[in-house]
């Protein structure tokens, strides 16, 4: 069974982590948002790349899930003494991964080179993939005006009221060759618990992307990252609401609306079915949080069942 993943964010990774360990070695593909990168201090940081990686290669911060386990920030401190400002956390041996990353793409290899590469190295079994090679960047409109999304994210604390987005570069970059043969050749296509909007959005807006979901044969399942009516980690809940969406599960499926087979939702959600069904989709009711390694495999497992249940249909 072989599986392609669209992930972002520490929910992404949590779930690409689950499957990692339900499918066989070589079986699992995650194409990952590349759209909240940036340059800090001269170096390109990926963020939901590195929380991907870092998560399947079960070294990530286990309290926040991104980071690394065990980390130390006496660069971030002495950068601080030099009066920079330390708003985003980059840690000593996390820093180790851009320095290199950079000095790679400098010298002229592409990010999904470099990403597998560095998955490598840290013993990952699984294809962790860049949407695509070209740089495409998050741009947030909000009452303070335009902002970087790490702006938003990191250092204004996701305070802003989210009023849309712009995906800058997008309609010049596309989906890299690999992203498009692991979708080709995937037997489910599965929709982490992310963002809709600015970590699986981005994926999809790519020029082409949709395209290729539409003409892949592998049922597509998504997993809503709304439980309850709350997002479990991260602005979700209300990006989703000052963008006029409805903030559940149900919301999240008709943003999926047309690409999407299967749904899979909390089992707290379960009077949201209906609505759901009506969209076209079948949908599993079950525990969707990943409290812990096995909630995670669990989840996955079942997502994956899911979706061969809808191919055999």
């Amino acid at each position: 069974m072989r599986v392609c993943a669209l992930a972002g964010g520490v929910g992404g990774a949590k779930l690409s982590a689950g499957l990692q360990e339900v499918v066989a070695p070589g079986a699992l593909t995650v194409v990952v948002n590349t759209a909240d990168d940036f340059d800090l201090w001269g170096l390109r940081i990926c963020p939901d790349l590195d929380t991907v990686m870092y998560t399947l290669a079960g070294i990530s911060n286990p309290e926040t899930g991104w980071g690394l386990a065990g980390e130390s920030f006496d660069a971030l401190g002495m950068l601080a003494r030099y009066g920079e400002d330390t708003w985003f956390l980059l840690g000593d041996r996390d820093l180790a991964t851009h320095v290199l990353r950079t000095a790679r793409l400098r010298a002229g290899e592409t990010l999904t080179t470099v990403t597998g590469a560095l998955s490598g190295s840290l013993g990952v079994r699984s294809a962790v993939l860049p949407m695509s090679d070209e740089e495409v960047s998050t741009v947030l409109k909000t009452p303070a005006g335009l902002l970087e999304f790490q702006e938003y994210f990191v250092r204004r604390g996701q305070r802003d009221e989210v009023l849309g987005v712009e995906l800058r570069g997008v309609g010049e970059a596309r989906p890299t060759d690999a992203v498009l043969e692991a979708l080709a050749a995937a037997d489910v296509v599965v929709f982490c618990p992310s963002n809709p909007i600015v970590s699986v959005g981005p994926i999809l807006a790519l020029p082409g992307m949709r395209e290729a979901l539409a003409s892949s044969s592998a049922p597509k399942v998504a997993v809503s990252p709304i439980v309850g009516g709350r997002a479990l980690k991260g602005p979700a809940d209300r990006m989703l609401a000052s963008l006029g969406h409805e903030v559940s599960a149900a919301g999240v499926a008709a943003i999926y609306e047309g690409l999407v087979d299967g749904m899979v939702i909390d089992r707290v959600d379960v009077e949201e079915r209906a609505g759901v069904e009506a969209l076209g989709m079948q949908v599993l009711a079950t525990d969707s949080v990943m409290r812990g390694a096995q909630d995670r495999a669990r989840l996955a497992r079942e997502v994956v069942e899911f979706g061969a249940g809808l191919a055999a249909g």
